[in-house]
């Protein structure tokens, strides 16, 4: 068991070793599209790379129309094990939409063991999501 600051300090430490480790401008927050956003996740439990939507509702659906229709291309040309969620609650209740993709093996981030698994997969997965988003930006902004 770590305490909070335990914990914090490893976080801290695990985002500065992977910048390191992989040191390339990520698109994330910088879409130029409204609540439209990319995310990394990595916690005690799991690691997810994510496209998410969080805009009002009007301005979700638009994009999740969007993306819907994108599906297959998604799946077949980029990451087959994409998960698409319209109703996706984050753990502070508030619901988004999210497509991403889960790492399968067990991780923590309090394991340092499992660090570079995750790394590699975050460069893999988040590369493949944003070449998908750079091919696609005007039909989904469309």
């Amino acid at each position: 068991m770590f305490s909070k600051e335990e914990s914090c300090i490893l976080r801290q430490e695990f985002w500065t070793s992977f910048g390191k480790s992989f040191p390339r401008k990520w698109i994330l927050y910088d879409t130029k599209l409204k609540g439209f956003s990319f995310k990394f996740h990595f916690d005690t439990k799991t690691a997810l790379v994510a496209i998410d939507l969080e805009d009002d509702l009007e301005n979700r659906i638009k994009y999740w129309e969007k993306l819907l229709a994108l599906k297959s291309i998604l799946l077949d040309d980029y990451l087959p094990e994409a998960i698409f969620e319209e109703e996706y609650y984050l753990d502070n209740k508030k619901e988004i939409s999210r497509i991403y993709v889960l790492l399968e093996q067990k991780v923590s981030i309090h394991n340092k063991n499992s660090w570079q698994i995750v790394m590699e997969f975050f460069n893999e997965k988040m590369g493949l999501f944003e070449a998908f988003f750079e091919e696609y930006k005007d039909i989904i902004e469309g």
